[in-house]
């Protein structure tokens, strides 16, 4: 069984270096958008694990969006099943709202937009020990989870990723980025790039050619050895 389940929110959705890497080491992508009326599976049992991206609604908005709610509902299944979960941004911010915790704006609406630097908390093992700057594309954040673990801070939002249990991640970041995708997002809403603490394409550019490559070695050991806990071939 080598195929995982990814949730997106846009038909247009890319999963990026994520899909790139998991399809590179075997696994079959099966993606699926509630929002535009797919369902979930009731089980995991065909699933090695979950990715669940991010999107412009909010994870507070299940009251308005019936498929927030159904995700909000399903995570629960996912945890139950013991299967790896990682949320990035929307996934994450979902993630925290099914283990209790607030989601909500920055207190002086800013945004975060573009490479932005995080500082790796000091635990033991922490998985993203050498990650400094990531991408980044969101205007609310999440509280830590009773009982998660804090991965890394932050100066404007200051939680950017903790982990739950030993097989739920989640991230306030977008490490699945690639130039490509850069591109495609700021054509898309180029206007958000006008928002208080948005960075402008340039410095998107600049920052990505600066940091992918370290974010692209971190993914690869991370999503394989660490998050789905295959065992690294001896050299």
């Amino acid at each position: 069984m080598k195929k995982i389940l990814l949730v997106v929110h846009q038909e247009t959705s890319d999963p990026g270096l994520v899909g790139q890497i998991l399809q590179e080491n075997g696994y079959q992508l099966d993606v699926c958008c509630p929002a535009s009326g797919a369902a979930l599976p009731s089980t995991l049992d065909s699933h090695a694990g979950v990715v669940v991206f991010g999107g412009p609604m909010s994870a507070n908005d299940d009251a308005t969006l019936p498929f927030i709610r159904a995700e909000l509902d399903w995570i629960a299944i996912v945890l139950d099943a013991g299967k790896p979960y990682l949320g990035i941004c929307l996934g994450a911010q979902l993630l925290a709202r099914v283990l209790g915790a607030k989601v909500s704006p920055h207190p002086r609406e800013l945004r975060e937009i573009g490479y932005v630097p995080i500082q790796p908390s000091p635990v033991a093992n922490n998985p993203l020990a050498e990650l400094t700057h990531v991408y980044h594309w969101h205007k609310e954040g999440f509280e830590i989870p009773a009982g998660a673990t804090l991965l890394a801070t932050g100066q404007v939002f200051a939680n950017q990723a903790f982990r739950y249990g030993e097989m739920a991640y989640g991230t306030q970041f977008h490490p699945e980025m690639s130039r490509a995708l850069i591109d495609k997002w700021v054509a898309k809403v180029p206007e958000q790039l006008n928002l208080p603490g948005a960075q402008p394409y340039e410095a998107h550019v600049a920052e990505h050619d600066r940091h992918a490559a370290t974010v692209d070695q971190w993914l690869r050991r991370f999503l394989i050895q660490q998050w789905l806990g295959v065992k690294a071939l001896a050299a």
